[in-house]
């Protein structure tokens, strides 16, 4: 076996330890759900965001430093990222804590991106490098909902890890739709450079 051969073999696992630490996030999903619509257990919902989020900063270092990035991976991970910030919106929307509005611009920004992927498909792509950007917003929508999913407590160190909360999520959002202008012009120019 060549080392291109072997490269390509490790490209297409799909039993890594990167990918398991994703599905390990969407099964994550109903459980948050569960604890924050029907428990109304907010602390543990925000442990599980917790565990969430930092199984979501493991997986991307341990398939960097070990050479565990697959195809599988690019695909599944960012998925389940947006799968988890879906899934916390409507959680927090349901609760009156977040604005319906705002579940309503980061859903757009979602289906913005959504509609480049026909064009994308057509030129051999499945989707873009993750930019940093993008990661740095999801980094602060998931720290931000917890805080505010906190804030909903009455007590003043919950309403000023709210108040926090608020500002990362403000801040995560905006770096959200900065990221998807990036998006849009790097697949702009990958389909211009196609032709």
């Amino acid at each position: 076996m060549t080392q291109r051969e072997a490269d390509e073999a490790a490209y297409d696992r799909i039993f890594t330890v990167p990918n398991a630490l994703s599905v390990l996030r969407l099964l994550l999903i109903p459980v948050f759900l569960w604890l924050v619509l029907v428990e109304r257990a907010d602390l543990w919902g925000v442990f599980v965001l917790a565990v969430s989020g930092i199984t979501d900063y493991l997986d991307g270092v341990i398939a960097r430093r070990t050479g565990q990035i697959t195809r599988v991976g690019q695909i599944l991970d960012p998925l389940v990222d947006r799968l988890t910030i879906a899934a916390t919106l409507i959680g927090l929307a349901l609760r009156d804590l977040i604005p319906w509005w705002l579940v309503g611009l980061l859903v757009l920004r979602e289906l913005v991106l959504l509609a480049l992927v026909p064009a994308l498909q057509r030129h051999g792509l499945t989707a873009l490098p993750v930019h940093y950007l993008g990661k740095a917003a999801t980094f602060a929508l998931f720290w931000g909902f917890p805080f505010v999913l906190v804030g909903a407590g009455t007590a003043a160190w919950e309403q000023v890890l709210g108040a926090l909360g608020w500002a990362f999520v403000i801040w995560g959002t905006a770096l959200y739709w900065y990221a998807a202008v990036l998006y849009v012009d790097q697949a702009r120019r990958v389909l211009r450079a196609g032709r």
